[in-house]
């Protein structure tokens, strides 16, 4: 190998490195291309989280706009966004709750349903419950195709069952004026219209 091929490969490596490592420190974590943006809801079969005889699918999205919040107890993040999220519910806003338990998980240990509805109904009970209600996603497999990385995450499912919006991070008056509001209202009034998007 010649001098300057020695001297120019390392350093067209570390200007790659570089250009990709700084292009990190301007980008927002929660900001990210979703794999779900405007597709439809991929498709499950999961048990209601207070009704485990109940199974909800893909199906629960269709007619009406949705806003689908994955979340747990073991969240505080999420605990945080239970009384505004209640207080839209109020309004009149459809919210599903996408539930699943860290404690359910082999590498955590071993929990009962029955304990793990207490638990949700304990903390509903103190800050609010905002949701329809809870599916219980049990093996987190439907987070995992919704491309869910923890939790809160919010999902904004059309009436037709499409993801339009898909927020990390909890929702709180400016994340719901700036990322929510004027096309959950657009969506809401096409459905009242009977326009399909």
């Amino acid at each position: 190998m010649s001098k300057p091929i020695r001297f120019v490969l390392p350093l067209v490596f570390f200007l790659g490195l570089t250009f990709f490592l700084f292009q990190g420190l301007f980008s927002d974590p929660r900001e990210r291309d979703a794999q779900t943006l405007e597709k439809p809801m991929p498709a499950f079969s999961l048990p209601d989280l207070m009704d485990p005889t109940t199974l909800h699918t893909e199906s629960v999205f269709l007619g009406e706009v949705t806003l689908l919040n994955v979340w747990g107890v073991w969240c505080v993040t999420c605990k945080v966004e239970l009384p505004y999220l209640t207080s839209l519910r109020k309004e009149g806003k459809r919210i599903v709750g996408l539930y699943y338990d860290q404690d359910l998980d082999p590498d955590f240990g071993t929990k009962t349903l029955q304990r793990v509805q207490q638990e949700v109904l304990s903390t509903t009970d103190s800050l609010g419950d905002p949701f329809v209600f809870n599916i219980f996603d049990v093996y987190r497999d439907t987070s995992l195709d919704l491309g869910v990385t923890g939790a809160p995450e919010t999902l904004l499912i059309d009436q037709n069952g499409i993801i339009r919006v898909h927020h990390i991070g909890d929702v709180n008056p400016r994340v719901w004026e700036q990322k929510f509001a004027k096309l959950y209202n657009e969506l809401v009034t096409n459905t009242q219209n009977g326009v399909k998007d």
